[in-house]
Order: C-alpha cells, then sequence, then structure tokens
C-alpha cells in the first residue's frame, strides 16, 4: 500500500522513511521489534492525515469496522467489510 501510494504521488519515499523512522525509534517502541506493524500503519495514516486524503477519524473507524468484520467472519470464509455487523 506504501509503494501504491507513493507511486500515485501522496508522498515522496524520504517522506515514507522519515515517518517510518520516527514511528520506529519513538517512545516505548518494542526493542525487539515486535511492534513493527503498528509502526508501519501509524507511519502510513500519518502521511494519509497530512495529505488530506482522510481524517483520522475516518481511518479509526475503517480500522474498527475490519476489526468487527474479521470477528464476524467464520473461520477460513474472506473477512470482508460487508461482514461488519454495524455497518
Amino acid at each position: 500500500m506504501a509503494v501504491h501510494l507513493h507511486e500515485r504521488g501522496l508522498f515522496t519515499w524520504s517522506e515514507w522513511t522519515e515517518a517510518l523512522s520516527r514511528e520506529l525509534h519513538g517512545y516505548g517502541r518494542a526493542e525487539d521489534g515486535s511492534d513493527y506493524f503498528h509502526c508501519w500503519v501509524a507511519a502510513l495514516s500519518d502521511l494519509i492525515v497530512d495529505s488530506g486524503v482522510a481524517d483520522i477519524d475516518a481511518i479509526l473507524d475503517l480500522q474498527e469496522s475490519w476489526q468487527r468484520a474479521a470477528e464476524a467472519t467464520p473461520h477460513g470464509k474472506p473477512i470482508e467489510l460487508a461482514n461488519d455487523p454495524l455497518r
């Protein structure tokens, strides 16, 4: 996703690496790198918000919707937003 958004001109590669580095070296991050995915998502979310593509509330709403969809999806079936019982 980061590569695609970079290729679409949403941010430069140096902006991406700087945002990810800030997250990876931020206070309270796991020294063993076990929170790398969370850092990656936070960095990408920051760039999306900073560019004005979406606001943080929209991102959080989608995140919660995907979580509900995942919890409501039977094992082995594809997770789809349509599975969110609140949609």
